[in-house]
């Protein structure tokens, strides 16, 4: 397979830290909003990948928009803290010293519906910053994956990119922007329609070889 740019999603894609970010939103829920049911990984995996606006209205339909925007920007404090404070190695499998071979050959960069600030968190966490060459998430700008994976792709004069990511939303941005989609089957997605395939991380290097 061709390609200037491989762009990478991150959780369910990188890693899967819903049960410990589980951990900082339900300490969020507890002392801002206790009147609200609390979160446990598995509903995590059913909401990462939407954009933090949709998540809270899924979660948390009972607040106001204005309590909705509280308890997210806590949330996602509380969230930041507990990954940070995480050790051992939190990627799947293979990730990182992937990742690390196909810098030799591949610009690489990442793109997510994530908070401000988590994308150079993942990358500090699993010491691949020095192998990203750019990145973009709604968080920095208020744009959806679509058009983020179009800023992307423009700012960096890609021609033929690909998005590695593991769920249909993943697959449908990509197709609106255009660009072939890698499906990632480990992750939190099923029965994803996507042009290419991968059941573990190791894979890209023979797709990309």
């Amino acid at each position: 397979m061709i390609t200037d740019g491989i762009i990478f999603d991150i959780d369910g894609t990188i890693w899967d830290t819903t049960e410990i970010v589980a951990k900082g939103w339900n300490r969020a829920i507890r002392n801002n909003f206790p009147q609200i049911a609390e979160v446990t990984g598995q509903i995590l995996k059913g909401q990462f990948g939407k954009t933090m606006k949709v998540i809270a209205d899924n979660l948390f339909p009972s607040l106001t928009e204005q309590q909705k925007d509280v308890l997210m920007k806590v949330c996602c404090k509380e969230e930041q803290a507990e990954i940070s404070a995480a050790t051992g190695n939190l990627a799947y499998p293979h990730v990182v010293d992937t990742i690390q071979k196909l810098s030799e050959k591949h610009r690489l960069f990442i793109v997510s519906n994530c908070q401000k600030g988590y994308c150079e968190l993942v990358m500090e966490k699993n010491n691949i910053t020095q192998y990203i060459t750019d990145f973009e998430c709604f968080g920095n700008n208020g744009k959806n994956k679509t058009e983020n994976l179009l800023l992307v792709k423009a700012r960096n004069n890609l021609n033929n990119p690909v998005y590695v990511g593991d769920t249909q939303s993943d697959a449908d941005s990509c197709k609106q922007a255009g660009i072939p989609f890698v499906w990632a089957s480990y992750g939190f997605g099923s029965d994803v329609a996507a042009e290419y395939r991968i059941d573990d991380f190791s894979q890209l290097l023979k797709l990309f070889a």
